[in-house]
């Protein structure tokens, strides 16, 4: 079998139907269909069940999908580190970063990697920690940039770096009560409406787990918005609607500027009155068992140089 064939019949596995693989792959409807055609005779097997327009998997053709993926895969991996042995000069780097990472602290880093390797492309996807973790997994991204926990089911082919660190604030707008207030308990967090992230988000699970450390549930507080961006809770929040708790990286302009405020936790019931802070560190994601290219071990000492 050759490389262009298992690269139709996966086209065709993920479409399941020819013509559209066909698109898929630039090539003719009947090429696709010889090309398959080709594999079931060599090896005497049915790839698809062909009924009438409709085409499901065999598991013959199960078998070869998972099989063709991870074939395909390490062919791109040896290209891309072929590539590399001009001394950097050209390259890949595919990163996966939670949103509030991506926006705010990893471009000074991608900045200083592109002004020492300017050759190197570079792609970030941004997405919900939960989402970058799935995507360093299965190979989408060679390093994963994330707050938040990983996942029990994940932890066994990542492995994970701090990298960094941002705290998390509680903040209000101008028309809230507790604006400019000198402090407050976390008893008072009942007290008021909140903003928040979705589960998957890295930022909210390292709140639900402050919370939890200071014997509040989740479910106790009065939550009247749930958004899928930072952004969109700080721009409501700023607005009036609630409170939020908000990485510091990004809400520092609005900190100078008033529009919000970020209001100190203290613990009244310990003798020291001590502050009460939610630091959230920077995971650095990548498999454990995956090739790693050379550019993505120059990007990881980009990531960890003054930490």
């Amino acid at each position: 079998m050759t490389f262009e064939q298992l690269r139709i019949f996966l086209a065709v596995a993920k479409h399941l139907h020819f013509t559209r693989a066909a698109e898929a792959v630039y090539l003719t409807q009947p090429a696709v269909s010889a090309a398959i055609h080709s594999l079931e005779a060599e090896y005497d097997v049915k790839l698809f069940h062909r009924t009438g327009r409709s085409i499901q998997m065999t598991d013959a053709g199960k078998l070869l999908q998972t099989e063709a993926q991870q074939i395909l895969d390490r062919v791109a991996l040896t290209e891309r580190g072929l590539r590399e042995l001009n001394n950097m000069q050209q390259g890949e780097l595919k990163l996966g970063s939670s949103l509030t990472i991506g926006n705010y602290w990893l471009p000074s880093k991608i900045s200083e990697f592109k002004r020492q390797y300017p050759g190197i492309v570079v792609s970030c996807t941004l997405g919900n920690a939960e989402e970058i973790c799935e995507g360093t997994a299965i190979g989408l991204f060679d390093l994963g940039l994330v707050t938040g926990e990983v996942k029990a089911s994940l932890k066994k082919c990542l492995q994970q770096e701090v990298v960094g660190s941002d705290r998390l604030q509680i903040v209000v707008g101008k028309s809230h009560p507790w604006y400019k207030r000198q402090e407050i308990s976390p008893e008072e967090l009942l007290t008021t409406t909140w903003v928040m992230r979705e589960s998957g988000s890295g930022v909210q699970q390292i709140f639900e787990q402050a919370l939890q450390s200071w014997g509040i549930e989740t479910y106790q507080l009065d939550i009247v918005l749930v958004l899928s961006s930072s952004e969109m809770v700080k721009a409501v929040v700023e607005s009036g609607v609630g409170a939020a708790a908000i990485p510091e990286l990004m809400v520092q302009k609005e900190l100078k500027l008033s529009t919000l405020y970020a209001i100190p936790l203290i613990d009244r019931d310990k003798s020291s009155r001590q502050k009460l802070e939610i630091v959230q560190p920077v995971w650095k994601l990548k498999h454990q068992q995956r090739f790693q290219t050379r550019v993505a071990s120059a990007f990881e000492m980009i990531l960890t140089q003054g930490f």
